[in-house]
């Protein structure tokens, strides 16, 4: 039978109550505050259609799982960087320095949305705005801004406990994602990596080649075959257009704080609560 995790900042017990009387539940057991898992439920399309959309209009997070799933059995976790493991897009804040923020934050979404399908030609436009800019605007942007989403330390924590290797794999920049690397223990990051010229300001161009949706996925496949396991036992975690290729060769794809694009082509969704609420769908890392 399956089971059904729902989880809120609040649960309200008259949303519960409806939603344990559509699903028929056997049994609730109390996961953590606000999250509840609802055992032996009715598993039908016309179910999961109407808890999709109960839980969308309730500002509830839901999942259908199965009994006895653990974390322990994936390989690997991989992340997404902006506005995935961490709160802002780094690239739109560094362009706040110069004053450009607006320009680049719009091309910043439309990628996101899936509307610019050329990540590469949509990051060199974003990137050729920063030119001049020194380093310093990079710190700045890193010790004021940048913030780790809710529960991301606990959700890598507790992987790394779970002996599940970590990935971070960002369309961003390597400043930051050398730096996330160190901060959480991570096992490996990869990003693109920023010009600079003598002066230690930024030429306005990337180095290399740009790291795009491909190579997200590229990244994941060989860092499983790195750690002998397969693209299947990863999970895949991100938030935009770009991560969909990387998402779509995992075995778990979780779409976090999502474009509309992503949601609708990820295996499970986290809309309303924090990164480590994917824990709760697993019997080996409840109330850790």
């Amino acid at each position: 039978m399956t089971h059904l995790v729902v989880q809120a900042p609040v649960l309200a017990d008259a949303d519960l109550s409806h939603l344990q009387t559509l699903v028929q539940a056997r049994r609730d057991i109390d996961l953590a505050p606000h999250a509840l898992r609802m055992t032996d439920v009715r598993d039908d399309a016309g179910t999961r259609a109407a808890v999709k959309t109960y839980c969308t209009e309730a500002g509830i997070d839901w999942a259908f799982v199965e009994p006895g799933a653990r974390l322990a059995d994936w390989k690997v976790l991989a992340m997404d960087m902006d506005s995935t493991l961490i709160s802002i897009e780094c690239i739109d804040e560094i362009a706040d320095m110069a004053g450009l923020k607006a320009q680049v934050s719009a091309i910043t979404e439309a990628a996101m949305r899936g509307e610019i399908t050329d990540f590469k030609d949509s990051l060199r436009r974003r990137v050729a705005l920063l030119r001049g800019l020194p380093l310093e605007a990079l710190q700045q942007v890193y010790i004021e801004r940048l913030k780790l989403n809710p529960g991301a330390e606990r959700l890598v924590s507790t992987a790394r406990e779970m002996g599940v290797k970590t990935l971070l794999v960002s369309g961003g920049f390597t400043w930051f994602t050398g730096r996330l690397k160190e901060r959480l223990n991570l096992d490996a990051a990869h990003a693109n990596t920023l010009s600079v010229d003598a002066q230690g300001r930024l030429t306005g161009e990337v180095d290399g080649d740009i790291l795009d949706a491909q190579a997200k996925a590229d990244h994941l496949v060989a860092f499983a075959r790195q750690h002998g396991a397969l693209p299947s036992q990863a999970i895949a975690m991100g938030d935009g257009a770009n991560d969909l290729t990387m998402m779509g060769v995992a075995g778990l794809s979780v779409a976090y704080h999502a474009k509309p694009v992503v949601r609708d082509q990820a295996t499970r969704s986290i809309n309303v609560c924090g990164l480590d609420s994917v824990l709760n769908w697993f019997e080996d890392t409840v109330q850790r």
